[in-house]
């Protein structure tokens, strides 16, 4: 989705636009989201379907839904492609688990994510990251999108035991799995034969890495999910490769994103350059204001489990509720000048990570990456600026990008390695 700022005053109609359509998002839809939370926070919404739901907004009531997960529950479903019908993996994946349950995947899994773990491996990442970024650190035209497609894989894919020769096609049908109707990820005549082709492609890779990690363990997340145990017993291997999907769905849905959205919002900003790349506490507030800027993923969605009264409406158990997190990351209450970009903003209570029991997991990790990623273009680039028009991703749920040509100006002098 391009990022602008929506012309002060200016009022946008919501009823009766179909939100779900991806097709929606190929324009800056935060004019739409403001008049939503200045005219009607709480709004209802039907998909094509017929099925409705609530969309929320505000920042404290999107809060409250990622939260709160004793009345807004993701065992059914996470994205509104799932309202009304609900997810197939319900109760089966981290994501699609509520507490206590959802920590029995958790916990384990956690120690394969840490944060001691990821600072253990930092030299092998930043080594990795060098290596992808390096054509644009010699300068020139390339496209940083297409290039950042493996930026969680380099990451992701070692600790969670993902021997790099699938790397690329996991990131790919991982992507395509999201937004089936991508020209650049439709790998089959229709939407549903795009999906069949993902997820077969992407369980044939999983499968075939399960069976290695059988016969030899290693101190990696698949691992760890190989050796729990739930209500007793240790996880079909079925549930292991649905689990490997859900992880890698929230690594390959963000972080490169972040990552494309935020060099772009630079080089379209160059006075805020040198100050946004100057030493490794600059690169921090940068990553905090590049998620919050990006908001890589538009929504959340969340299933009512009791009548409730929430925010001046009625929910009855079974509603579906939408948490419009792009939003929320735009909330004048909470944000000071939400629409300017601002690589110092401090504090950051953004929700591009989530929020509760449901935080990404994979935070410590995404931020890694984008860090070593940063601090390798601030050493290295003067500037960068666009090439081309950069290509926005087909999708209602991820904000990505899936090309963005960039001109790359290298400094007089590279630091030695």
């Amino acid at each position: 989705m391009e990022i602008t700022a929506p012309d002060p005053g200016l009022i946008v109609p919501y009823e009766g636009v179909d939100v779900s359509d991806p097709l929606l998002y190929q324009h800056c839809q935060h004019a739409m989201w403001r008049t939503m939370r200045d005219k009607a926070p709480v709004s209802r919404h039907r998909m094509p379907s017929g099925d409705g739901f609530w969309g929320f907004s505000r920042y404290a009531e999107c809060e409250r839904i990622v939260k709160d997960h004793r009345v807004f529950g993701s065992e059914e479903g996470t994205i509104l492609a799932s309202v009304g019908v609900g997810d197939s993996a319900g109760g089966q994946t981290i994501t699609l688990m509520d507490p206590p349950k959802h920590g029995d995947i958790r916990r384990p899994t956690m120690k394969a994510l840490s944060h001691s773990v990821v600072r253990r491996r930092a030299p092998g990442i930043r080594r990795r990251v060098r290596e992808l970024v390096e054509p644009c650190l010699e300068g020139g035209v390339h496209d940083f999108a297409k290039l950042m497609r493996r930026l969680p894989m380099v990451v992701i894919g070692d600790l969670m035991g993902i021997p790099d020769r699938y790397w690329d096609t996991i990131a790919y049908y991982t992507t395509a799995s999201i937004a089936p109707d991508d020209p650049e990820y439709a790998c089959g005549a229709t939407t549903r034969e795009t999906l069949r082709r993902a997820h077969h492609e992407l369980f044939t890779c999983f499968t075939e890495i399960i069976d290695a990690k059988r016969a030899e363990p290693g101190e990696d997340l698949i691992t760890a999910l190989l050796t729990l145990e739930t209500d007793g017993a240790p996880l079909e291997d079925f549930r292991v490769a649905l689990n490997c999907y859900s992880f890698l769905l929230g690594a390959n849905s963000t972080t490169a994103h972040v990552a494309s959205h935020t060099l772009l919002a630079l080089a379209q900003r160059p006075h805020l350059w040198d100050a946004a790349l100057a030493d490794p506490r600059s690169t921090e507030l940068l990553i905090e204001e590049g998620a919050r800027w990006t908001s890589p993923t538009n929504h959340l969605v969340r299933r009512v489990r009791e009548d409730t009264e929430f925010a001046g409406v009625t929910l009855a158990k079974g509603d579906w509720v939408c948490a419009w997190v792009a939003s929320a990351n735009r909330d004048e209450s909470v944000f000071a000048d939400p629409y300017s970009f601002d690589p110092g903003r401090s504090p950051n209570p953004h929700l591009s990570f989530g929020a509760g029991p449901h935080y990404c997991i994979g935070a410590p990790s995404s931020r890694m990456a984008l860090g070593a990623l940063f601090q390798e273009i601030g050493t290295a680039l003067a500037g960068a600026e666009p090439a081309g028009e950069p290509s926005h991703l087909h999708s209602n749920w991820i904000n990505g990008l899936t090309s963005m040509p960039m001109t790359f100006h290298p400094r007089a002098e590279r630091s030695s390695r």
